[in-house]
């Protein structure tokens, strides 16, 4: 017959239990022992793999009370087998399944012309119904100022504005400097086109060429690649390469972000 040892840690002493938490991909937690931060994106056998919002990752074993969830230990658990679905959004956002579209924000995002637009729906679209953000396009910035007078910003309706090749001395540069308004924020891109924002090994390039002065550009990034000077059907190759915010350069990444954060930022109170 077994005998029975009463555990006799006094109570101040010994460990509360913890919830046990599934590994979900998508769920953010931190590692006590060290500190690092991240949202789950794999969970293997005995281990869970963390990524965090530098895009590095660490494989940390999954010990009892070994994370800290909103501020509170846990003890990770392999999720439940079911069918796998999307954890995030091309953008690199956590996906929120069955979310719904937010109502039409009055606030606005343009960019120049329907590859940027296309763009830019690619790879933040999901983000961007959730926010009730909507993208329009100008056919080019020469007319800015009398398009920010029409359109009328104001604190609930702030307007974002994305323009190419806005470095300095541009004719570019010296439009976006005569738009002055709090409620607008005109932002750019170094790249002659939106194309060039795309990560050339995205496209299963070497570089992005150099076009001479006086050529389309379009049309000359063609003729030097050797493709149909159909940049139509250019164009559509290379969107057909972009599946993540991972095929982006970041001088498009950052300021694409900065204009959603700057339209969704909270209304500001009516004096």
């Amino acid at each position: 017959m077994r005998s029975y040892s009463p555990d006799l840690t006094p109570p101040w002493k010994r460990s509360a239990p913890v919830p046990e938490v599934p590994a979900e991909p998508g769920l953010v937690v931190e590692e006590v022992g060290t500190g690092f931060c991240g949202a789950v994106i794999r969970c293997e056998a005995g281990t869970v793999t963390l990524e965090d919002r530098f895009g590095k990752h660490r494989v940390f074993p999954m010990e009892p009370r070994g994370f800290l969830l909103e501020g509170k230990a846990v003890t990770l658990v392999r999720p439940a087998a079911g069918p796998a679905r999307p954890t995030r959004t091309a953008s690199g956002s956590v996906a929120v399944p069955g979310a719904r579209a937010r109502v039409a924000r009055a606030g606005r995002i343009y960019v120049e012309g329907r590859h940027d637009a296309e763009l830019v729906e690619r790879v933040w679209g999901d983000d961007l119904r959730i926010e009730g953000v909507v993208v329009e396009y100008l056919e080019g910035v020469d007319d800015l100022p009398a398009i920010v007078a029409g359109f009328g910003p104001g604190p609930d309706a702030r307007l974002g504005v994305l323009v190419d090749h806005l470095v300095a001395g541009s004719k570019e540069s010296r439009i976006a400097a005569s738009v002055r308004d709090p409620h607008v924020l005109v932002v750019g891109h170094p790249y002659i086109d939106v194309w060039e924002a795309v990560k050339p090994a995205s496209v299963g390039i070497p570089a992005w060429p150099a076009v001479p002065r006086g050529q389309d550009w379009k049309t000359g990034v063609c003729r030097a690649l050797g493709w149909p000077e159909n940049t139509g059907a250019a164009w559509q190759h290379i969107l057909s390469r972009v599946r993540s915010y991972k095929d982006l350069e970041p001088e498009l990444l950052g300021r694409v972000e900065e204009l959603i954060d700057f339209v969704t930022a909270p209304e500001e109170p009516h004096s």
